[in-house]
């Protein structure tokens, strides 16, 4: 049964508290989630007219609140017992103070979240927030050129059912305040000069470089889909034969590798100039975006799977095509499958690392394996003794993804079996391969 907190409220029926509520999240640091269709006891009410009444709420969110909600709410139908409601999902804005329209930016149009009840903001609060807001968005930076065309925007717009007419540069909010084409334009025209680099190495460090592929120098969503189409095909199957089946597992969870792809492209901060790297190892992915953490966001607020886009024009686009599906699903999609330690995040980068798979045994089973080798467990542990003999068993764990416990018995099979030896101490010698 749904409760409300800090990020769910529920109402029965639409009513003239839509925006209020909206606003609270917008302001909130983790945004939150409105159901309409959930009365006080948290079951499910009928809604007479889901698409009338879903169009209604879009309107009213888009016209009735300032900033520009547009790629920071979206839409859905949820099922609650068998029964049709409407969930909202409102990510945190980078604006704020968010406010109603018509009660402007003062604490009758602005309010925020506090536990389960929304309450109006103070003249103080609202100044503080006004005085942090950030203007330099991406729709603010005039776009380098502005001679753009959008043949490649509108092929895909058109595939997903959707037309953009004379005025789609003001509804995807494509231009200045002045009304010249902005850096959002500039990453989605069909040229323009930002490239995103693949590169694949033999082993894994980056001395020996096998393939340096550059995608772009055209529409954001076309390098995008390159560069998807291209991790695909790296994403290899490895396949592992038992007595009774045969088990096939890519190096990489697909639907993950996905999620991370995209998160690392839409949300890289490219008012630096700097695009996002997608690097391939011979053991693992590395994805890179430019950015860091959101000013305001900690990292418990990045890993909550609540959305606070750092680009939500993109953000929107990207959603409107296809590739993104619904607001905050992409980090619990990726935590599903793997723990927090795949991120790795700085001041101004946010890397993702992703182990290849080598069919591990589930945990429990590890001592199933008696010589350690039937997976190919061991001559990957050699692989990477060969390349990196001083590495530390806690550095082996993270690269293959298996325990230190595992990492700790292959290690002394293979010592036992002298295909490895020790150089010096523990702590300061190194492994020696024999051959």
């Amino acid at each position: 049964m749904l409760q409300e907190s800090s990020r769910v409220e529920l109402k029965a029926s639409l009513n003239d508290k839509l925006e209020k509520e909206i606003v609270a999240f917008l302001n909130n640091r983790e945004g939150g989630i409105l159901y309409i269709g959930i009365g006080d006891d948290g079951h499910p009410v009928e809604i007479p007219d889901m698409d009338a009444t879903q169009l209604k709420i879009a309107d009213r969110i888009k016209n009735n609140i300032l900033p520009s909600t547009l790629g920071l709410f979206d839409i859905v139908t949820e099922y609650i017992e068998d029964a049709a409601v409407i969930k909202i999902i409102i990510s945190s804005g980078l604006e704020k103070p968010y406010y109603i329209k018509n009660k402007g930016m003062s604490p009758n149009g602005c309010y925020m979240r506090l536990g389960t009840s929304t309450q109006s903001m103070s003249t103080a609060l609202i100044d503080e927030l006004y005085a942090k807001r950030i203007h330099t968005t991406l729709r603010n930076i005039p776009s380098p050129r502005q001679d753009l065309t959008f043949a490649q925007l509108k092929i895909y717009y058109q595939e997903r059912g959707l037309e953009l007419n004379d005025r789609f540069a003001n509804s995807l909010e494509l231009l200045t305040p002045d009304g010249i084409f902005n850096y959002i334009a500039y990453l989605l025209a069909d040229e323009n000069g930002v490239s995103i680099k693949v590169a694949k190495y033999a082993g894994t460090d980056k001395v020996h470089l096998k393939e340096n592929e550059e995608y772009g120098y055209c529409s954001l969503i076309k390098a995008t889909n390159y560069v998807l189409e291209k991790m695909k095909i790296e994403n290899i199957t490895k396949a592992e034969v038992t007595s009774t089946k045969r088990i096939e597992k890519n190096l990489v969870e697909p639907v993950p590798l996905r999620e991370a792809l995209i998160n690392a492209i839409v949300h890289n901060d490219f008012s630096r100039e700097i695009p996002p790297v997608f690097e391939i190892f011979s053991d693992r992915m590395e994805f890179t975006s430019y950015g860091g953490l959101i000013q305001g966001q900690s990292k418990d607020d990045f890993f909550s799977c609540s959305s606070m886009p750092r680009n939500r024009e993109l953000m929107r686009v990207f959603k409107d095509v296809g590739l993104v599906e619904q607001l905050g699903s992409g980090m619990s999609r990726i935590l599903n499958v793997y723990d927090k330690t795949i991120f790795e995040i700085s001041e101004h980068f946010i890397k993702v690392i992703f182990p290849f798979s080598w069919m591990e045994k589930p945990d429990g089973d590890e001592n199933g394996d008696e010589n350690g080798n039937e997976n190919g467990d061991d001559i990957k542990i050699l692989l990477i003794l060969e390349e990196e003999p001083n590495i530390t068993a806690k550095r082996l764990s993270e690269k293959v993804g298996f325990s230190t416990r595992k990492i700790s018995r292959i290690i002394r099979e293979l010592k036992e079996s002298k295909k490895i030896t020790r150089i010096g101490s523990d702590r300061k010698g190194y492994w020696k391969v024999n051959q």
